[in-house]
């Protein structure tokens, strides 16, 4: 298992019904800023977080209650940490921040691949549009 993989795990160890109730009650701006973090290297990140955050929004109002609590968990603590723009990458280069944001994002879409494909098809949406791969 990555590093990056194993400090998503750790995060989302700690994702309480709390913690998932705070990032619901912000992801409608969370979206929007969500939206500015696309870059020539990283196209796909933008499509990711509205999917992650899509899927945690299902996950805590109950609107779909077949998306594993793991998976809710990671998706969960990859919304907090991009939000937080803080880094596992030491250094102060936007272009590091959005490597990290990638690698923590990837890292909870990858280890949920089934159950986040199942979920994309039962809410229609495109899961090659998603893809985990960079």
């Amino acid at each position: 298992m990555s590093e990056v993989a194993e400090f998503v795990n750790h995060g989302a160890s700690m994702v309480t019904p709390t913690l998932v109730d705070k990032v619901l009650r912000n992801l409608p701006l969370w979206k929007v800023e969500f939206t500015q973090l696309g870059s020539p290297l990283f196209p796909h990140l933008p499509k990711q977080l509205e999917f992650l955050a899509d899927a945690v929004e299902d996950f805590a109002e109950g609107a779909d209650k077949e998306l594993p609590y793991l998976a809710g968990a990671q998706a969960a603590f990859a919304l907090m940490y991009v939000h937080r723009k803080t880094g596992i990458i030491p250094g102060t280069l936007p272009a590091m921040a959005k490597v990290d944001n990638s690698s923590v994002v990837r890292a909870a879409l990858i280890q949920n691949e089934k159950a986040f494909a199942e979920y994309a098809k039962r809410h229609a949406i495109e899961w090659a549009t998603v893809t985990s791969k960079p």
